[in-house]
């Protein structure tokens, strides 16, 4: 029987359910649990140690915390480099177990630095001698395995004859194999090119010690299950093996019960019953601009203090320059700054002589400024955990916060995988006009002229000076009280114009551009509202582009299920979490009861008769 142990629960809010104060529970000693089922609820900080940090990236320097895990010096001294302080409660209670070669099952949602939680136990445990990989890792998508890899670098940094390999769809194949013959220690890739690798024999695993399956819940709603079961088949029965997933679908218990050997359980639960302090927008653009639009929701929305996310260095020195240009004071975090400028450029920014940072996920990793009240996502992140962490630069310390995703058309369908990620909804925003601008500035002159008018200068005897300068020149120019207040106006404004008169017919074109997109779509889904053929009846299913589901997956399934003949399945409409199905009329009640409990992508259909109602969803 497993018994379990439930740690006191934290309240938090939807980022600092992530992102909170670090407390003792992370000081685990290194004995393994004597249970072997692990329940906490995630109330500490984990950006000490973040999911998917690859370079020398925060600011800080203290890692007392990880000591008593068994990590070499090499390890620790890296871990202190970088500024990581305490484990994450997922870390904490997976470092003793795997640094024992036990099997994992580890639950947790992202943004809990579950990264790092089997990456540097694994590395520890690595044998010096050896040509090929002792550690294999299979991830759902190529940023992610690209993401992982990274971090494996990262933390290996103690290890310069340390090899880490990312193998994925799209890169060169050649280029893969011919460094899989000098010899890799660490690979890491998604399912189907790992099998390609291994059926043509240039990834071989006769000496593999441990698999981590890392988003395994993911791997499954992609249908990549069956290939990882392929996998597990060819690997060495004497292996260690770690699943993470952020749920616990009946799919993935089974696997973890067929190929794991009495694991380790471990569950992190993040509670949000707090109020969410971040307001979430995001701005449909097209790409051409992307600069002269961020330009314009810097003057439009006041923020404290500012973070543009952007995804590469180049785009951090391009955004920069274009920002310097129109007179912010702007500073770059990226992987090409030294650690000591990092540290000046994180400090001139929380003292507010810098007021916007332009960074990339890695650079601004660790990254702590109470006075930061706007966070631009300039590129759309690749993964949830990444807009988590960057959202999070925001609305801390009890402050509210505001956040700005840009997408192009294209990208306009991810956002309701990051609304899920996140558990509120990201609003559409309209891009600032001439009129939001002068609105802002006025309003922020306003708030200026305000505070000098009641908290004064501190030097009294210079106030006394001032007062008799402005006495002087009223008499001598014989100016009325408005007149001189609007000379002083004047002068702290300076020459340039206050309020913006550029031409707009390009903020209007685009406008229409994008909508006449959306008109089209808007004319497709009006096919949907006239109704199916005279002897068709039109059902809804409950999968959709999220899922990433063909018609041909949902003709496939239900003519095998049904007995229908694929060209007797009408018109197929697919929506973002739905689609629309017309089937014959007359369907019997059997054929439907089953239907509704058939899976594609591994999703039930739910189907039901299509109604106006039931479309809204």
């Amino acid at each position: 029987m497993t018994n379990t142990t439930t740690h006191e629960e934290v309240s938090c809010s939807v980022v600092e359910s992530f992102e909170s104060t670090p407390s003792d529970q992370g000081k685990t000693q290194p004995q393994p649990s004597k249970s072997k089922s692990i329940e906490k609820v995630d109330g500490q900080n984990t950006d000490s140690i973040p999911g998917e940090a690859t370079e020398d990236d925060s600011v800080e320097s203290n890692s007392s915390g990880f000591e008593g895990f068994g990590f070499s010096p090499q390890l620790l001294k890296t871990l202190e480099k970088k500024g990581y302080k305490e484990p994450s409660p997922i870390q904490a209670a997976a470092f003793p177990e795997l640094m024992l070669g036990r099997d994992l099952v580890g639950q947790a949602q992202t943004g809990t630095g579950k990264t790092a939680a089997f990456a540097l136990p694994l590395l520890e445990r690595l044998q010096e001698s050896g040509k090929f990989p002792q550690i294999l890792v299979l991830a759902p998508t190529r940023e992610l395995a690209m993401q992982v890899a990274d971090s494996f670098k990262a933390y290996a940094a103690g290890h310069p004859h340390l090899k880490v390999l990312a193998v994925y769809g799209g890169a060169d194949f050649r280029n893969q194999i011919n460094t899989l013959k000098r010899g890799v220690n660490v690979v890491v890739g998604t399912p189907g090119r790992v099998m390609d690798h291994m059926r043509q024999g240039t990834l071989n695993t006769s000496e593999l010690k441990t698999l981590v399956l890392d988003e395994a819940d993911e791997m499954l709603r992609m249908g990549f299950i069956d290939d990882v079961e392929w996998i597990l088949e060819q690997l060495p029965e004497d292996r260690q093996m770690v699943l993470f997933s952020a749920t616990m679908p009946n799919e993935i218990r089974r696997l973890s019960k067929k190929y794991l050997n009495d694991p380790a359980e471990i569950t992190i639960k993040a509670k949000t019953n707090e109020p969410r302090l971040i307001r979430q927008r995001y701005i449909t653009l097209q790409n051409s601009y992307k600069l002269e639009i961020l330009n314009r929701v810097l003057e439009a929305v006041t923020g404290e203090g500012v973070i543009i996310f952007a995804r590469t260095k180049l785009i951090t020195i391009t955004v920069a320059e274009s920002l310097e240009a129109a007179g912010h004071d702007v500073a770059v975090l990226n992987g090409d700054v030294p650690q000591n400028q990092r540290e000046r450029t994180v400090e001139r920014l929380r003292k507010g002589t810098v007021n916007v940072l332009v960074a990339t996920d890695v650079a601004a990793r660790g990254l702590d400024v109470d006075r930061i009240g706007l966070v631009i996502n300039y590129d759309i992140p690749f993964d949830s955990e990444a807009y988590i962490h960057r959202i999070g630069r925001t609305g801390r310390a009890g402050r509210s916060g505001e956040a700005i995703l840009f997408v192009n058309y294209r990208e306009k369908r991810f956002i309701g995988t990051l609304e899920r990620a996140v558990g509120t909804s990201i609003e559409p925003m309209e891009i600032p006009d001439n009129a939001a601008i002068n609105k802002n500035r006025l309003e922020r002159l306003q708030k200026r002229l305000h505070t000098w008018a009641t908290e004064g200068r501190e030097q009294k005897e210079e106030t006394a000076l001032l007062k008799q300068l402005l006495k002087q020149t009223s008499e001598e120019l014989e100016l009325s009280y408005e007149d001189l207040s609007l000379a002083a106006l004047n002068l702290a404004i300076g020459s340039e114009p206050l309020l913006v008169q550029s031409d707009e017919r390009w903020l209007k074109e685009s406008t229409q551009r994008l909508r006449r997109k959306e008109g089209s779509l808007g004319r497709r889904n009006e096919r949907t509202l006239r109704g199916p053929d005279e002897n068709m009846e039109r059902f809804r299913v409950e999968v959709g582009h999220r899922d990433r589901v063909k018609p041909g997956n949902l003709v496939g399934a239900i003519a095998n299920e049904s007995g229908l003949h694929g060209r007797m399945i009408g018109r197929i409409q697919i929506f973002d979490t739905f689609s629309l199905v017309d089937l014959p009329k007359g369907m019997p009640e059997d054929i439907f009861d089953c239907l509704k409990r058939l899976k594609v992508m591994n999703r039930e259909l739910r189907i039901q008769r299509d109604s106006h109602e039931n479309r809204q969803g």
